[in-house]
């Protein structure tokens, strides 16, 4: 586990990178934060991966600045579709599948942010399988997913602003015949796979039941990794993707 930077078209980021005990190669993960950037939790996420077998690696998108700036210009930027934030992204994945110890298969998964980002990736960037957790679903996610990887999304039953996203991600993907996996939980609501320590992080769990919830979590990982296995095992040629 290691703290590296990635040089982008625009400005080096800052990353944790997690690697599985070994040599190697083996299939690689981009994670993509929240709007909290770089934090334990994200750490977390990419050991997580790395103990399934996945080299990891989590850019931190918000390095370049302070972060309310960063974060303002990045939501920006996703609202509009393209910029900067984009680039960084193609350019942490090329960096990532040209590593020695990485086969070239790249998957990408997201949260709350991130996962917005997962569906916005999943057509057009090379990524072989895409993991949108809680992230919003545009209104024209039929053409936004068209040509796109498989996705496997989890959402909370009880996350009031994305009611209704799960049904609308997976009706988008079949339409296109795209491999998916898709499941809302009863009782979870939104970031129910991040463990946050922050003061606002617990007064949005207060005021709105968001936050980890274990059994949702659980089976929610399970699932990532059996649908990962299908769409990112086995080693390729280096650096092919």
């Amino acid at each position: 586990m290691a703290h590296v930077s990635v040089a982008t078209p625009h400005r080096s980021l800052g990353a944790y990178l997690a690697r599985p005990d070994g040599n190697g190669p083996w299939p690689g993960v981009i994670v993509v934060h929240d709007i909290f950037g770089m934090t334990d939790d994200l750490r977390a996420q990419a050991d997580w991966l790395a103990s399934a077998g996945y080299v990891a690696l989590a850019p931190d998108f918000f390095s370049w600045g302070k972060w309310l700036p960063c974060l303002i210009t990045t939501m920006r930027e996703y609202r509009a579709r393209r910029g900067p934030v984009f680039d960084d992204i193609d350019a942490v994945r090329a960096w990532l599948a040209q590593r020695e110890d990485c086969t070239g298969q790249i998957g990408i998964i997201g949260f709350c942010m991130g996962g917005g980002f997962a569906i916005l990736m999943a057509a057009g960037h090379e990524f072989m399988v895409s993991s949108v957790n809680y992230g919003e679903v545009p209104a024209d996610a039929q053409t936004v997913l068209r040509g796109a990887c498989p996705v496997i999304g989890s959402f909370g039953g009880n996350d009031r602003p994305l009611r209704g996203a799960a049904a609308r991600l997976e009706h988008a993907l079949k339409v296109h015949g795209i491999e998916c996996d898709i499941k809302e939980y009863p009782g979870a609501g939104h970031a129910f796979l991040n463990r946050h320590d922050t003061v606002v992080f617990k007064l949005a769990k207060l005021l709105t039941g968001a936050g980890y919830h274990e059994a949702s979590a659980n089976d929610a990982r399970q699932r990532i990794l059996a649908f990962f296995a299908r769409h990112l095992a086995g080693a390729r040629s280096h650096g092919l993707n």
